[in-house]
């Protein structure tokens, strides 16, 4: 009975803590549910007391998000040239130790290499583009430029007052009875130069060095490019920081106003600097492919307008990268490809000269020969002009281009642009972050009063120090 009863007095003490803790733990919510209305009323005191300094959160985060991101495009094309103090800077690399170089101009070789594998391997034939010159019409265009181009060859390698009593011509190979044959000669050779660099047009013409010696000599060139295609993302870029930064501005007015923290502005600038370069960057390239979304499809800003990037794409390397006289000078001047070409010109050249010569018998020695064929190449370029427009209109590059990135997949089309932002990506979103902490920091200083305590104090001084002049100016005057 002892034990029973002892059993029975445990368990109603029992019974009692748990009932005790059970009205404790209702006491506690009970109180937490009755602070819910001070929190509002604390927060609502705090607005009352500097209504003006809440109201500029979202207003300084709306300037934080577009300035951020405005500086952020600025810093994809801008400086050309590594700006700072050169202690340590690596090549291709855009930040420096103390400086910066845009993203653009620093990485232009390895964006110039991406942009041309895309352009050879999916969009352009090389081969089947210049098979669509007639070697007729070339030689016909090309034919009236030999007889100057073999005059100042003369000119060059036979002064004329050594040869007063010998006619140019005839120490050329031009006697009086080739002259009438000279524009079925010149159309055989330039008819067969042309067949043969059509043939071998994969050995003469690296459209790869082409493209990015061009873009080395300008550094701005591809920047210019970029910006010709993606100038409505770079704005939207820029103007999304506005009205992102300003709803984001207001999240971090609630947070100020409750959360008595007195870095709460600071971080929260900082997450708006962060915010708003991640979320611009996302909309502009994502979802790659059209994505239903309720009554909505979504798809990447970019990629919605490929038929018209297309057509700037295609426009500008037509008529900026890829013109006549750029191949031409890259044929003439690529060392990986000059000895090629200066080989098939002089294979050509010799038969050139061999027919000359059946109207007269002469035929130039081996070493007079090498002069006039380097000559020859030499001075080709001041008489390819005439050519020029027949090329650029035949080969019809731009709209060659344009048609085949209109058909590329959305997958494809995608990395025509997006590469500039992949190279530093993380860089621009932590740019506008230390931004936004910068900015958090100001308004952290209106919040607390303490930056208008600062710009009075510097306004005091200053009118103090004015003083101070005009006191001395007054004494010096009485003297």
């Amino acid at each position: 009975m002892a034990r029973t009863s002892r059993l029975h007095d445990a368990l109603i003490s029992l019974t009692t803590k748990a009932d005790d803790s059970s009205d404790d733990s209702t006491t506690q919510e009970s109180n937490k549910l009755f602070r819910c209305p001070e929190c509002f009323k604390s927060a609502i005191n705090k607005f009352k007391s500097r209504p003006k300094a809440y109201l500029l959160i979202p207003v300084i985060a709306a300037f934080v998000g577009w300035f951020t991101n405005y500086l952020a495009v600025q810093m994809i094309f801008y400086p050309v040239q590594f700006r700072g103090i050169p202690l340590w800077h690596r090549n291709e690399v855009p930040l420096g130790l103390i400086g910066w170089q845009g993203i653009v101009p620093c990485k232009t070789r390895a964006m110039s290499d991406t942009m041309v594998n895309m352009v050879t391997t999916q969009l352009l034939n090389i081969e089947e583009v210049f098979r669509r010159l007639d070697p007729s019409v070339v030689a016909d265009t090309l034919g009236p430029e030999v007889p100057k181009l073999l005059e100042s060859i003369g000119n060059d390698i036979v002064p004329l007052d050594r040869v007063q009593k010998l006619s140019r011509a005839l120490i050329f190979a031009l006697p009086g009875r080739a002259i009438s044959n000279m524009e079925q000669i010149n159309h055989q050779f330039l008819h067969g130069l042309t067949v043969s660099m059509q043939a071998n047009i994969g050995s003469l013409l690296n459209i790869k060095n082409c493209v990015i010696d061009q873009m080395m000599q300008d550094r701005t060139l591809l920047g210019t490019l970029f910006r010709k295609c993606a100038q409505k993302e770079l704005d939207f870029l820029t103007n999304s920081g506005l009205w992102f930064g300003f709803m984001l501005g207001l999240i971090q007015l609630i947070v100020a106003l409750f959360w008595e923290n007195p870095w709460a502005l600071s971080i929260g600038g900082t997450i708006v600097g962060l915010a708003t370069n991640w979320l611009a960057l996302k909309w502009i390239f994502e979802p790659v492919n059209p994505t239903k979304f309720g009554p909505f499809i979504l798809q990447g800003k970019f990629l919605r307008r490929q038929n018209e990037v297309a057509k700037e794409f295609s426009a500008f390397f037509a008529n900026n990268v890829l013109t006549s006289e750029k191949l031409w000078d890259s044929i003439l001047n690529d060392p990986s490809t000059k000895p090629s070409f200066d080989l098939l010109f002089k294979k050509h050249l010799h038969k050139f000269a061999y027919a000359l010569s059946g109207g007269f018998g002469f035929l130039p020695g081996g070493r007079l020969f090498a002069n006039v064929a380097a000559q020859a190449v030499k001075k080709l370029p001041n008489h390819l002009h005439v050519l020029h427009p027949y090329v650029d209109k035949t080969l019809g590059l731009q709209t060659t281009l344009k048609t085949s990135m209109e058909r590329m997949t959305c997958v494809k089309f995608e990395r025509v642009l997006h590469p500039i932002f992949e190279e530093d990506e993380l860089t621009l979103i932590l740019a506008g972050g230390f931004l936004g902490f910068a900015a958090g920091l100001i308004q952290q200083g209106i919040e607390t009063g303490y930056a208008q305590e600062w710009v009075s104090r510097r306004v005091k001084w200053i009118r103090n120090f004015i003083g101070r002049k005009e006191n001395r100016g007054l004494s010096t005057d009485r003297e």
